[in-house]
């Protein structure tokens, strides 16, 4: 009898794992970039990639530590870590408490660091709402239970990172959490005019919001305003058409030379276009979308609504906010501070990556096992 090639193990097929490959490889072409990006800061050449190093060190044990966790366990302390969230919220916008940055408050000082409330939120806003929901689930068609509490959730933690104030977290925020809502269940009926109301709210915020409104109004004329509201964006653009197909080379671009604000955070993609090319900026895109794939195909051997939500929230958040910050660096989308996930410079957006990953890697080791009931635990048998 012929022996028949065995078959690949669940550790090498499971998409999981590809997710954590796609990131890593995001990360490792990003340090270069990065390192280009901050080399003629005033804090020396190194500084930011040594914070960089250590954000990835604190990102790859937040993700460990999450990936080895009981999810369903953890369910019992789901409103510890909403209102955890809520309070850090709160307490960036009391003055004395909140570190204020060009005028807004996001940060709170851990000694010599400091943390933007607003990214734990995302997780934790991801978290509550897919709990809730599963609890619920038997009853997510009624208005009350199934509709109005879910999206007042979302909206609680939306309207308290829009007092910070960050907008465009904000709209990710409610965004992530209306699509959970609706993957749920929720009646069309009830999703539809909430989503136009939120859309209402957001534009009339911008408009009673001087400084965010000439932004907005700026972006229509891009040219016609790059010494003023849409400098960054034009010389965002001007780094994109300086690159080329080829790229000038690592370390050869003029955005290095401080002449595009915060070229190492929000606007690295435009780095990586200058000097490193199409090729490797077509890259990033398509690994941002593999990501997505990969998600969607590892959902698919979801046990229960509730960890069908938290890994379908942890993969929007991730792939959405690339989304907001590609978009907004190629000229897309209006000018909006937002990192690039894995390469991007900042401690607090990578922790986060890492907990988003280590949700992920739970389940890919949790959901190999075989499932005896493939339903949602009801709140008894979650709160025993």
């Amino acid at each position: 009898m012929t022996p028949t090639a065995p078959k690949p193990s669940v550790a090498t097929a499971n998409p999981a794992n590809l997710i954590v490959v796609c990131a890593v490889g995001l990360f490792v072409l990003g340090l270069p970039t990065l390192f280009s990006a901050t080399s003629a800061s005033a804090q020396g050449p190194f500084f930011y990639i040594v914070k960089q190093v250590i954000g990835v060190i604190a990102a790859t044990v937040a993700c460990v530590v999450v990936s080895r966790l009981d999810l369903e366990a953890m369910r019992r302390f789901a409103w510890v870590i909403g209102l955890g969230a809520v309070v850090a919220l709160v307490l960036t916008v009391i003055p004395g408490i909140g570190i204020s940055v060009n005028g807004s408050r996001r940060w709170l000082g851990l000694g010599p660091v400091r943390v933007q409330a607003s990214e734990f939120a995302k997780l934790a806003m991801v978290f509550c709402v897919a709990h809730y929901l599963a609890i619920n689930q038997s009853r997510i068609g009624e208005f009350r239970r199934g509709f109005v509490v879910p999206v007042a959730m979302v909206g609680g933690f939306a309207g308290l990172v829009v007092l910070q104030p960050d907008f465009g977290t904000a709209a990710l925020v409610f965004t992530v959490g209306l699509i959970l809502v609706f993957l749920a269940g929720t009646r069309w009926a009830y999703i539809l005019p909430a989503a136009g109301s939120a859309v209402a709210a957001f534009t009339v915020l911008v408009i009673n919001n001087p400084n965010r409104l000439h932004r907005f109004t700026a972006f229509l004329d891009v040219e016609g305003n790059k010494l003023g509201g849409t400098y960054q964006l034009y010389q965002s653009l001007a780094a994109f058409a300086v690159g080329g197909v080829e790229g000038a080379g690592i370390g050869q671009g003029r955005q290095q030379l401080n002449f595009l604000p915060e070229a190492h955070t929000d606007f690295i993609f435009a780095v990586m276009g200058e000097e490193l090319g199409l090729p490797f900026t077509l890259a990033v895109v398509l690994t941002f979308a593999v990501i997505f794939v990969l998600g969607l195909l590892h959902l698919r051997r979801a046990p229960n609504l509730f960890q069908f939500l938290l890994v379908t929230g942890s993969i929007l958040t991730l792939t959405l906010q690339a989304i907001v910050n590609l978009g907004v660096v190629t000229g897309l989308l209006p000018t909006k501070g937002m990192s690039l996930p894995f390469i991007s410079a900042g401690l607090s957006n990578l922790v986060l990556m890492g907990l988003l990953l280590g949700v992920i890697l739970n389940t890919a080791r949790t959901w190999t096992k075989p499932v005896l009931l493939g339903r949602t635990r009801t709140l008894e048998e979650v709160t025993a």
